[in-house]
């Protein structure tokens, strides 16, 4: 990470909506972001979502959110919220949680 990286850190918090589910989407998420040097999460949540908190360069989270719009092979994203926020530091590598 350069020095304007660090700089430029911010954080994300998205829910994908659509079938995001069942298709290996909480997979291609985080290999994506592990791609990208980013931290945080990504699961599914009861309501069939898919939660992604992610920190990071701005820019490497702007294409994690382009990734998330598209979705793997298999999903289909009808929907996704998009919330930026201050990074909190937490998370020391991006995982798949249940």
């Amino acid at each position: 990470m350069t020095d304007s990286d660090q700089n430029n850190l911010a954080a994300v918090h998205m829910y994908a909506s659509g079938r995001v589910q069942g298709v290996g989407f909480r997979y291609f998420v985080t290999r994506r972001a592990t791609e990208l040097g980013i931290t945080g999460f990504v699961r599914n949540t009861s309501d069939g979502r898919v939660e992604v908190r992610a920190e990071g360069p701005k820019s490497d989270l702007e294409t994690l959110e382009q990734a998330v719009q598209s979705g793997p092979h298999l999903g289909s994203v009808t929907e996704i919220d998009v919330r930026w926020m201050d990074p909190t530091g937490n998370y020391v590598e991006f995982r798949a949680t249940a």
